[in-house]
């Protein structure tokens, strides 16, 4: 395992590569078991809230994944302050086994029937445990792929934190479709959907090995003195305010049309689950090849201009695109396109999401500034969209949700305007 402290110039092709492909394989492990919890559960959620209808025990399942996100500034500062003094190697490959312990849990969880209201509480500790991981793992990942990576060439490797993200999802939603094909519904609700939760328990694990190839890029000398310390942090307010407004929009934007859109397409629009999960399969696929090309696109137009296509489209496009989504039940082809539409507009976020950030914050305090400013707007945006969303449905008043994202991304767009060009003005 290499100890040593590494800058991109010291790094061959070869090692360059490797060093991401670590760093990226890590993050995948960390994703998908977040996203499996959403994504399998329309299937878990009678086991822990049997009382009511679907879109009341969904809303219970929500709350409790909206608090793996309170927790996250939590684990964003710890993680920061543990990747600014500790390294970024150490912090990413620490919050990957505790992702993983919390999924070993939720495998192994009673059901409301075996052990009554513990077994919410047990499955909200679990959560919480994944939460405070995932506040760690953001920063420490966008801190480390932004400074492996060579000037030039920094918006299309740092893209590849959001090709692994989605990855995990992707991941997530292919175990769901397996299990769907070979075991089928009644098998899934009984028992079959604690399997996604022990694959990623076991993953979690080859972390380890994949460690031994990542290179340290972590400060050293005098600036360790304020590594990772809020008192550092704090002189750089405009840094940390345009983390939080453009990282609110692009969360709501992403759990919107990503794990939220599995259940629109079946609550709303009135798709089987089944198909549901394979239209959003096809359109997690197209969202993850959409990241590298988009990120080295930013390398040649800006991040800025990047950021500014994504809310601008998004201020005029949420709205529509919803609303068409909701009618779409009976067209699954028509489904994805609307679907993918609004991946595309999301890409030109997500493929500069982590470099951005990074760029904003010098290196004694970027996996703190970036894992804490990105889990304060995850944590209050981006956790309770769902939850938002399900209440405006059982209110009758599903339409409000949509103008909440178009919103979200209006002052997005005017954040960007009055921010910097990360790629030529920032700390990189």
């Amino acid at each position: 395992m290499n100890t040593s402290v590494t800058t991109a110039e010291d790094l061959t092709s070869r090692q360059r590569i490797a060093a991401v492909v670590a760093g990226s394989a890590g993050n995948l492990i960390e994703w998908y078991d977040f996203y499996v919890y959403a994504f399998t559960s329309l299937y878990f959620a009678a086991a822990f809230f049997p009382a009511g209808d679907r879109t009341a025990q969904l809303l219970n399942v929500a709350g409790i994944y909206a608090a793996g996100f309170l927790i996250r500034p939590i684990g964003g500062w710890f993680f920061g302050r543990f990747s600014d003094r500790q390294g970024r190697r150490a912090g990413m490959v620490v919050s990957v086994i505790m992702m993983g312990a919390g999924s070993l849990m939720i495998a192994a969880l009673p059901t409301y029937a075996q052990a009554g209201a513990l077994a919410p509480l047990l499955l909200l500790l679990a959560r919480l445990l994944q939460g405070f991981s995932t506040g760690g793992q953001y920063g420490a990942a966008a801190t480390y792929l932004s400074e492996i990576s060579k000037k030039g060439r920094r918006g299309f490797i740092a893209s590849f934190q959001f090709v692994t993200l989605i990855g995990g999802q992707l991941s997530a939603l292919l175990v769901l479709v397996a299990l769907q094909q070979l075991l089928g519904d009644a098998a899934i609700r009984q028992w079959a959907w604690r399997l996604p939760f022990v694959i990623g328990a076991a993953l979690a694990l080859t972390v380890l090995l994949f460690s031994r190839h990542m290179h340290e890029t972590a400060p050293t000398g005098e600036a360790m003195v304020d590594a990772g310390t809020f008192r550092a942090l704090a002189a750089h307010p405009k840094s940390v305010a345009f983390v939080v407004s453009l990282s609110a929009s692009g969360a709501i934007c992403l759990y919107t049309f990503t794990t939220y859109m599995q259940k629109f397409l079946v609550n709303t629009a009135g798709m089987t689950t089944a198909m549901a999960s394979m239209v959003m399969t096809g359109a997690v696929i197209f969202f993850m090849l959409l990241q590298p090309l988009i990120g080295r696109l930013s390398d040649t137009i800006g991040r800025r201009t990047c950021l500014l296509i994504f809310s601008g489209a998004m201020t005029l496009g949420a709205v529509p695109l919803l609303t068409l989504i909701a009618r779409a039940g009976t067209s699954p082809l028509a489904a994805f396109g609307l679907v993918a539409a609004a991946l595309l507009i999301l890409s030109f976020y997500t493929s500069v999401s982590g470099l951005f950030k990074a760029e904003l914050f010098p290196s004694h305090i970027r996996a703190l500034g970036v894992g804490f400013a990105h889990s304060v707007a995850a944590a209050i945006f981006g956790g309770t969209a769902e939850y938002i969303a399900l209440l405006c449905k059982q209110l009758n008043q599903e339409s409000i949700f949509f103008w909440y994202v178009a919103a979200s991304a209006c002052v997005a767009f005017l954040t960007a305007l009055s921010m910097p060009e990360p790629s030529r003005e920032g700390r990189l």
